[in-house]
């Protein structure tokens, strides 16, 4: 008679490891904005103007975030890849990884996730934001709901999940992101159009955070670096760049700059007409680039006399879910 498997143990009495995948969140329906929204601000309502303007945002994209669709579609591939490629050998123990999805601001939420993985009996994984670059403001709020998931939770059953802060400059990240600029310029070729002006983009944060000693800032200009050297070694010629920022909310907020909507006429004015948007702060399609490129950045540059495109969202892109393998697999 075999002996039951040990908690956490999978099929064949391989260990099983769970890999939690943590992003932000967005309304599955326009009814949602709203609870959503309520739910960003930490319980503080929203004025009825802004409800309808963010509401109106989601409606130009399609009536909802894309963004969970997405991130299950990645935790699907990157479990394929674990699965795939790990080759378990650690001691004697094979390992089976299963990976879940936690949002922070949204459904599931990442205490759901922690909660599944808890239910699941599996007591060991990896906890990483789909986020690259590190901020107290962004990772740490994850952090801090992850910290909260795990406090529910009877202390014998929390799993223990090893945390990483930021994979922004990880080659295999940087070589996704640098395809995606590659495929860019041989489009512009292929239509025998001038090679664009490259703008990497994030999303902004207060400024306050730099003073605080924040590393956001250093390590956005180190991967927009690190892709632009990449991706001039890959297309054989050095091309011009800027970084900026984009999405900056709302109040009178001192934010990180310069911004996408500064750099778009005074690139246009230098006589930079054909621009080219490679968000190195965003894996995934959600709002901010559907709406806040697509939409708002083109009808801006459109006012300023030049065209403006963007580079493919990394989403399930084959080097860049290999690339989040390597970032479980190689904890620092």
């Amino acid at each position: 008679m075999t002996s039951p498997p040990e908690p956490g143990a999978g099929d064949g009495g391989r260990e099983r490891r769970a890999v939690l995948l943590m992003a932000y969140g967005g309304p599955e329906t326009l009814d949602d904005v709203e609870p959503f929204l309520l739910d960003v601000r930490g319980g503080r309502p929203t004025s009825a103007e802004l409800v309808e303007e963010v509401r109106g945002r989601y409606a130009a994209i399609g009536g909802r975030s894309p963004l969970l669709a997405i991130t299950r579609a990645q935790a699907a591939a990157l479990q394929a890849v674990l699965n795939d490629r790990h080759s378990n050998d650690e001691g004697s123990h094979a390992v089976d990884w299963r990976v879940f999805v936690g949002m922070r601001h949204w459904h599931p939420y990442v205490r759901q996730a922690v909660a599944e993985i808890a239910a699941a009996g599996i007591r060991r994984g990896v906890a990483l934001c789909l986020a690259p670059q590190y901020s107290r403001m962004s990772i740490g709020a994850y952090f801090q709901s992850l910290d909260a998931a795990l406090a529910a939770l009877p202390e014998d059953s929390r799993p223990q999940l090893a945390r990483i802060p930021s994979w922004g400059d990880r080659p295999r990240f940087l070589d996704a992101v640098a395809e995606t600029l590659e495929a860019a310029f041989e489009r512009h070729a292929a239509e025998r159009r001038a090679a664009p002006h490259v703008i990497f983009t994030a999303h902004s944060l207060p400024r306050r955070i730099v003073a605080a000693g924040d590393p956001y800032d250093d390590q956005l200009r180190a991967t927009a670096a690190a892709v632009a050297e990449r991706a001039a070694a890959r297309l054989g010629h050095p091309f011009a760049w800027t970084f900026c920022y984009q999405s900056a909310g709302a109040g009178a907020v001192d934010w990180l700059g310069p911004s996408l909507e500064d750099e778009i006429p005074r690139l246009s004015r230098a006589g930079h007409q054909d621009l080219l948007v490679c968000p190195v702060g965003f894996v995934a399609d959600h709002v901010e680039i559907l709406y806040d490129l697509d939409i708002e950045a083109r009808r801006l540059a459109a006012r300023a006399g030049a065209r403006l495109e963007r580079t493919e969202s990394l989403n399930t892109s084959s080097t860049f879910i290999a690339a989040l393998g390597e970032v479980v697999l190689r904890l620092p």
